[in-house]
């Protein structure tokens, strides 16, 4: 195994034979990989100045990122000669495989006496982020994206939930929309920007690659909001109702959403259950959960879900500041901002 530069030999005892490891190969000075030529063609290493041929039985193993990519350095054309078989890499294709990988990486295991539970959609959540950034027109297809941005992200939503847990003082608590936003730190440290990227703010396209996985969750378990249509996934279909139309009267009539990520789950939960409508809305999907009392977290998690999915739909407007997020009606909103002004100008 190697880390940047430092390289380890590992044993197989069965096979007797040596595997050497050179991660980064286009880093090695020229000086250095010309060293490596003789143990790839005549298998042994010869000592200057010593009639001695020291015979090897060697598998090495070379890791690069593309040049394009570093351009910090390159591998010497005879040296890459003598290479025999050259493997390329790539990303995820399938949802599954990419969260099997995120699973095996991630430190998710913790303080055995603290229960964080992670509702599967989240962990769709983290590798939609990951999708929709390959895809994003404002970050540098060429460099890509690094492949440990959905363990960053999830290792840090989980300490979200971690910290809130202990500063409540709480032992079951349940990951929140809120926590999927504390991963902006995660992306905008494993993504290289284009020009128009670099003028809209790395926060602000991380934000905006969230907001594209909320979309793409939400559309896989509830209709679009702009369709009357069926109910979610397990649920009666319905060709008439607007199924969202008590969340947004709610809403218009002057109901509003606050939230941080130090709120207690009691205090979340009870501001959540206020929304008339809401609760209602996700029944059919919070009862899958086979153990009762994830049943009710759970549920508060898919509240969560909806409300950020109906401000992504711009249904809700939306107030992001420190740690607090407010929903409230986006045509209210959008009104209490122009009355602001004026009054500043009146003011002014």
């Amino acid at each position: 195994y190697a880390d940047d530069r430092v390289i380890h030999f590992g044993m197989i005892p069965r096979a007797n034979r040596c595997i050497f490891v050179i991660n980064e190969l286009p880093d090695l000075q020229a000086r250095i990989q010309v060293a490596l030529f003789n143990i790839l063609q005549e298998g042994d290493i010869q000592i200057r100045g010593f009639n001695l041929r020291l015979p090897l039985d060697l598998v090495i193993a070379f890791s690069a990122n593309p040049e394009d990519y570093t351009n910090r350095g390159n591998i010497i054309t005879p040296l890459k000669d003598r290479i025999d078989a050259q493997i390329i890499t790539h990303y995820p294709k399938e949802l599954d495989v990419a969260r099997k990988i995120t699973d095996q990486e991630a430190w998710m295991e913790r303080n055995q006496d603290l229960r964080i539970q992670i509702p599967d959609f989240f962990r769709d959540l983290i590798e939609w982020v990951a999708f929709e950034a390959r895809e994003c027109e404002y970050v540098d297809q060429k460099s890509g994206v690094s492949a440990r941005m959905t363990i960053t992200a999830m290792e840090q939503m989980i300490s979200s939930a971690e910290q809130r847990a202990y500063r409540n003082k709480e032992t079951d608590i349940v990951l929140r929309i809120s926590d999927l936003y504390q991963i902006v730190p995660a992306l905008t440290g494993k993504l290289e920007l284009v020009y128009e990227g670099e003028q809209e703010g790395a926060v602000q396209v991380a934000k905006h690659l969230i907001g594209r996985a909320v979309i793409r969750v939400f559309k896989e378990h509830f209709p679009a909001p702009n369709t009357k249509s069926r109910r979610p996934k397990g649920g009666e279909t319905s060709s008439v109702k607007d199924l969202y139309s008590e969340i947004k009267e709610w809403f218009a009539s002057g109901g509003m959403v606050e939230v941080s990520d130090t709120m207690s789950e009691k205090e979340y939960q009870s501001r959540l259950e206020n929304v008339k409508g809401l609760s209602e809305l996700v029944e059919p999907l919070s009862t899958r959960a086979e153990v009762i009392k994830n049943q009710r977290l759970e549920r508060y998690a898919w509240m969560g879900l909806v409300l950020d999915a109906l401000h992504q739909y711009s249904i809700l407007g939306k107030e992001d500041l420190d740690d607090t997020i407010s929903y409230s009606d986006m045509v209210g909103s959008v009104l209490g901002k122009i009355g602001s002004i004026e009054e500043d100008e009146e003011y002014n």
